[in-house]
């Protein structure tokens, strides 16, 4: 069998012919889109990468303040918390001392009103006592309360000790002020004189003396001079009334639970 070289040589130049043309036109577009769309989906991927690691930066971001808001928000109501505890705590002590405040103001008015009180029944009594006194002797000796007043302050006058009697003896010989006689009432002459002959009798001295008028003694006398006193007044005697009854009504006071407790706790606590 021949071969016929110029068919083989044909047939092979047509087979080169057709494998350039196939690479040419069919396998070099294939190749390149294939690489091409390789490379799209490379990008893609890169992108969406890209795209997730954003995301995961931006969810941590947002979880990182969401925490940071959350102990924010933690740290501000425990401010809050602490802040109304010490308005809270700062009120109930502004009560606290208001109603401490109120509770000795109204102790001190009280207080007050009760002095008031005690002072005005002390003289409503002396002038009772008074009254009634003088009214009395009227009435069983014919005499008046004055004179008996005097009488009494005489009797003390001629009772005095020793030492008063030379400590006033001393004062009317070294000070040239006048020995000031204070009375509550008007004494008449025979009252003055009857004053005034006793204590020269006691000091064996002719004496500088100052009659003077005085409600206050509430029914009574004083001597004055530089700095001594001597007085007999029923104020004195009201004096130890009063001490009297105040130490009764302390001591029913006393026995008083309730009482007691009200005095000790003026809150109710």
């Amino acid at each position: 069998m021949l071969i016929d070289w110029f068919t083989v040589a044909a047939q092979t130049l047509n087979f080169l012919i057709l494998i350039w043309l196939l690479k040419r036109f069919l396998y070099g577009p294939i190749l390149h889109a294939i690489d091409a769309r390789e490379q799209r989906i490379a990008a893609e991927l890169a992108a969406a990468a890209a795209k997730m690691a954003s995301a995961d930066q931006q969810r941590d971001e947002y979880q990182r303040k969401q925490q940071e808001f959350a102990q924010q928000c933690a740290t501000q109501l425990q401010q809050a918390e602490l802040a109304a505890k010490t308005a809270g705590q700062q009120l109930l002590d502004q009560a606290r001392q208001n109603a401490d405040a109120l509770s000795t103001k109204r102790a001190e008015t009280l207080n007050n009103q009760a002095l008031a009180l005690k002072e005005a029944l002390s003289r409503r009594t002396s002038q009772e006592v008074y009254a009634i006194a003088r009214k009395t002797l009227q009435d069983l000796a014919d005499v008046t309360l004055e004179a008996q007043i005097v009488a009494a302050f005489i009797q003390r006058l001629y009772a005095l000790d020793t030492a008063a009697k030379t400590a006033l003896a001393t004062q009317l010989q070294t000070s040239a002020a006048p020995l000031i006689i204070r009375s509550a009432f008007p004494l008449s002459e025979a009252q003055t004189g009857a004053v005034r002959n006793t204590l020269q009798e006691i000091f064996a001295a002719q004496l500088n003396l100052q009659f003077e008028t005085d409600a206050g003694l509430i029914s009574g006398l004083a001597l004055i001079g530089n700095g001594h006193q001597l007085a007999w007044s029923i104020s004195d005697y009201l004096a130890d009334l009063e001490t009297s009854v105040s130490s009764v009504l302390q001591q029913q006071l006393s026995s008083t639970p309730a009482i007691a407790t009200a005095q000790q706790d003026p809150h109710g606590s």
